[in-house]
This record gives C-alpha cells, sequence and structure tokens, in this order.
C-alpha cells in the first residue's frame, strides 16, 4: 500500500503514516517499520519532500514562506526540516515574488477604482501568505507602475 501510494507523488512520512494507520487499518508497529526501511534506502525523506514542495508551490502558486510552512505542518513534516527549508529563501526573493504577482494582477484590474484595485490586490497577496507590509509595498509599487492610459478609474468597481 505504501509503495503504491508513492507512485503517485512523494510524500512527507507523516502523511504516509496517516494514510496507513488512519484510512487503511494498518498497525502501527508495523507501518513505522516499514517506513524506516523505505527512509533507509531514500523511498521516503522528509527534507527532500519539503524542499521539493516549497519549491514547487512558491513557483506555481507564488506562496510566501508562512503560507508553505503551514502547509508542511499540514503534511506532518517536522519544526527542524520546516526551518532548514524556510531557511533557505531569500527575504528579498520573497517580497520581488509578492511584486511579480501584483503586477500581473493589476493588469485584471483596469476601469476600477484605486482604492478597490488597493484592496483586491492586498487581499490576493494576503491569502497567498504575504504579510501586511510586504503586500502593501507590492501593491503600491504594482499601482504606480501602470500607465496612465490603463489607470484604474476614479469610479467605483463592482
Amino acid at each position: 500500500m505504501a509503495l503504491r501510494r508513492l507512485e503517485q507523488r512523494d510524500y512527507s512520512r507523516g502523511e504516509l503514516v496517516d494514510h496507513l494507520v488512519r484510512r487503511r487499518g494498518c498497525e502501527r508497529g508495523v507501518v513505522d517499520a516499514v517506513l524506516d526501511r523505505f527512509e533507509a534506502v531514500g523511498l521516503v525523506d522528509d527534507a527532500r519532500f519539503a524542499a521539493l514542495w516549497a519549491e514547487s508551490r512558491r513557483r506555481s502558486r507564488g506562496l510566501s514562506g508562512g503560507a508553505i510552512a503551514r502547509e508542511l505542518r499540514a503534511r506532518h513534516v517536522s519544526e527542524e526540516i520546516i526551518a532548514g527549508v524556510l531557511a533557505s529563501f531569500d527575504p528579498d526573493g520573497e517580497a520581488a515574488t509578492a511584486q511579480e504577482l501584483a503586477r500581473s494582477r493589476v493588469r485584471t484590474m483596469r476601469g476600477l477604482d484605486r482604492r478597490v484595485a488597493y484592496r483586491r490586490l492586498a487581499g490576493f497577496l494576503a491569502r497567498r501568505g504575504y504579510g501586511p507590509s510586504v503586500a502593501a509595498d507590492a501593491v503600491a509599487r504594482a499601482l504606480g507602475e501602470l500607465p496612465e492610459d490603463s489607470e484604474p478609474s476614479g469610479r467605483p468597481g463592482p
């Protein structure tokens, strides 16, 4: 069952334990012995899983380090491994990612009132896990970079 699960994608040890013990009814001792062997041969590696997960979520969804940490905790990755993954993140890179997300999203807000566009962009970044100061800076820059002809209007949006 564990091998079939790992054929789909990488899983953390905690996810496999959860699946095998809680959902499939396997004995915890047997599951631990199998997963110990899987770790010894490299089939299960929480550090590798966390690094790949973080890179994938950052690239595909533009998530912040905090949002990625929450996702890894939900996948039963240890705090030590999460801290190691987050230590590899560049804080300037996170701000740049937020800036790029805001730039790409602001293009969809033509014709909206500037305050409405600001609120929507800030909310968008907050849902991706960016803090208020990073989000506010990214939104202000994105709105400031809009060309005159695509500036959000003074009229209220929908």
